[in-house]
């Protein structure tokens, strides 16, 4: 021990006389920078955990030595020198200027690199609601793998894997991706680090399953990329009986290995069982199978039909099976949602049933969520976020319900509209991931941020390689910004691609109109009438337009037909509480038509309306700027004003969107 180290002020002197300070302080930001970059390269190089634990070990050994090399040897101009003790050296002899100032610049960079690198972990590293996702505790559950020579009973594994992935979303500290995200990799050759980057998780769970008579075996290993082999696996054998009792042990074993927190609620949630026959469970296991094929073969009616009959076979078993009336809700949803769309019991049988789901069990999300469909299709926006709000407490990873509720704050906050769009996305990353994105990308054009949208859009062509709904979606934005001669480029390269979409059709006849290009508008609003008729959708919402047309084209008989017949069905459908988050169009092609028609006081009374919104989109201050049916009352100080209040609006809710989305570094 040195002659000062009784004394701490005299032995710190020692340390930093023999320069052990500065080298100390170089040594660690030298570290510092190399565990940076180990954490960062290792990883996309698929290297496992132990060579990151290794690197801490070798740098743990290179400070011990680096720091006893410091307070033996000294590094001078005329090269390494053993150190001389404090007794031999010279009172008031000064340190070679060049060495001392190349040890000052070497520590000033060395405290600078540190600071810097803090400053980038506490900063740099915080979540950002841009990367859509957090990896800690992230997983996606793939399609599990049937052990049973029977390709029929695949059908069985699937139903294990929906409740395990069920059960892990109830929990809050875990993101988990839908099962919409996983069916791209039922047969997939991708590597674990592949699905885990395209998911954005850190973690994957793989399982297979058989049943044999009264028998189960699941077999199940949670994956973690870079690590070789699983970091944990287990097999179990059990009574038939006990499946409900497994799927839940599963998910909170695979949650205790990802260190998410369990709260009771939760805990009770995951152990709750959905059915007291397992029969009834095998009927729902099969119709959920059916009704996945609807969602993802296109609207495949045969499939939903066998859904229908399924899910009615589960309650001839069970009559108090919440998930089986949650099913056959969806279905009377899917089935008859125009049929019914002005008649007094719209979707009441969707609400009946859920209601009945709620009253068998009340912690049921996918009921709250149906419920939240059912107010948002009635434009009861209230109630309907509070329901969605319901779905995402009983299953916080319930991606339909954020989706749902940033379609209901589509009019009224547009924050809330992108943000809830956003927690969406980080949700589900499969073949639903493009029109969510979609969906995101038009809250930020709709807001003002075109450049932000067309982003989102990017990534859905790249998602989808769908190039009619990429053009449509420009088509739209250079609508919102008044383009219309680029809107109709854009609108022409989507309708050379696929000629049946109907609203691409319409907006042509829109643009051509706002452009006085009469007579095309009229052709394309014919084709969207047409199409109208072969898809069998009473959509009579647009007759303005189809009006004005006729109109333009010298046909006044036929106008005055459709301007008739629209403010029909559109007084019907305010009376009927049936515009749907639509307020703005409901109530302002009221306005044009009664505008067109010459009933000016009808006109202002629902422009008034429309204006009482306090937040305002893009497109309603170039459409009601555009739109020639207000030509006759365009110039009047009252238009002019109503125009004004929405211009302002407009700007306010735009800039209110600009701050939030600095605030969350997506600007």
């Amino acid at each position: 021990m040195p002659e000062n180290a009784k004394d701490p002020h005299s032995f710190f002197q020692e340390l930093k006389r023999r320069k052990v300070i500065r080298v100390i302080i170089i040594y660690a930001a030298a570290a510092l920078a190399i565990l940076e970059a180990v954490d960062i390269i290792f990883p996309r190089m698929g290297f496992p955990d132990w060579t990151v634990t290794f690197v801490i070990f070798l740098l743990i050994i290179g400070f011990i030595i680096t720091v006893i090399l410091s307070w033996i040897y000294d590094i001078t101009p005329e090269g390494i020198e053993k150190t001389k003790p404090s007794k031999e050296v010279k009172e008031g002899v000064p340190e070679k200027s060049s060495a001392v100032n190349a040890w000052k610049i070497a520590s000033i960079t060395s405290v600078v690199v540190i600071v810097g690198l803090i400053i980038f972990n506490i900063f740099g590293r915080r979540g950002k609601v841009e990367d859509l996702g957090i990896l800690d505790k992230s997983i996606a559950v793939l399609p599990f793998k049937s052990l049973s020579a029977d390709p029929e009973k695949q059908y069985l594994a699937d139903g294990v894997m929906d409740a395990i992935l069920l059960h892990l979303s109830k929990i809050k500290d875990l993101r988990v991706m839908a099962r919409t995200s996983v069916e791209q990799y039922r047969e997939t050759d991708k590597t674990a680090t592949a699905i885990c980057q395209e998911l954005d998780v850190a973690f994957l769970l793989e399982g297979s399953f058989q049943k044999y008579g009264n028998q189960a075996r699941l077999i199940v290993q949670l994956i973690e990329p870079g690590r070789e082999g699983h970091i944990w696996a287990k097999e179990y054998d059990r009574n038939w009986t006990d499946i409900f009792s497994v799927q839940s042990e599963v998910a909170q074993a695979i949650a205790r290995e990802l260190q998410a927190v369990i709260t009771p609620e939760e805990e009770q949630l995951i152990e709750k069982t959905p059915t007291t026959s397992l029969t009834a469970y095998d009927f729902y296991q099969r119709g959920r199978e059916e009704h996945f094929k609807y969602w993802l073969d296109n609207d495949n009616r045969d499939a939903l039909k066998r859904a229908e009959d399924l899910y009615y076979q589960a309650l001839e078993y069970d009559s108090a099976f919440a998930q089986a009336y949650t099913g056959l809700a969806w279905v009377y949803m899917n089935k008859h949602y125009w049929e019914t769309f002005l008649t007094e019991n719209f979707l009441d049988s969707m609400l009946i049933l859920a209601d009945i789901a709620l009253s068998y069990d009340d912690q049921l999300s996918e009921a709250y969520r149906i419920r939240g469909d059912y107010y948002s299709r009635h434009n009861k926006n209230e109630q309907a976020i509070n329901e969605y709000d319901k779905a995402i407490k009983f299953n916080p990873n319930n991606w339909m319900a954020y989706h749902g509720k940033g379609s209901v704050y589509g009019h009224d906050n547009l924050v809330n509209h992108i943000d809830n769009y956003h927690k969406a996305a980080s949700l589900n990353r499969g073949s639903l991931l493009p029109a969510i994105y979609r969906s995101l990308s038009n809250a930020l054009a709709i807001s003002g941020f075109i450049e932000k949208a067309v982003y989102y859009e990017n990534e859905a062509l790249k998602l989808d390689n769908d190039s009619a709904t990429y053009y449509k979606s420009l088509m739209n934005y250079e609508d919102y910004r008044g383009n219309y001669k680029k809107a109709i480029e854009y609108g022409e390269k989507s309708y050379a691609i696929d000629s049946t979409d109907r609203r691409v059709i319409y907006l042509l006849g829109c643009h051509c109109m706002f452009l006085g290009q009469n007579e095309e508008s009229l052709e394309y609003l014919k084709k969207y009438e047409r199409r109208l008729e072969v898809l069998n959708i009473p959509e009579p919402t647009h007759k303005n337009r189809i009006g004005y047309a006729y109109l333009a084209n010298g046909f006044e008989d036929k106008a005055k037909y459709y301007f008739e017949d629209g403010l029909e069905f559109l007084n019907k459908m305010i009376e009927k509480d049936r515009h749907d988050r639509m307020d703005f169009f409901t109530i302002y092609n009221l306005a044009a038509i009664n505008a067109i028609l010459g009933d000016r006081d009808k006109a202002y009374d629902n422009l008034r309306v429309v204006a009482k919104n306090e937040r305002m989109p893009l497109y309603m201050t170039t459409l009601i700027n555009s739109d020639p049916l207000f030509d006759d009352i365009r110039d009047e100080p009252e238009f002019q004003q109503i125009f004004q209040d929405i211009k302002n609006k407009y700007q306010a809710e735009h800039e209110r969107v600009r701050k939030w989305l600095k605030e969350n570094d997506m600007l």
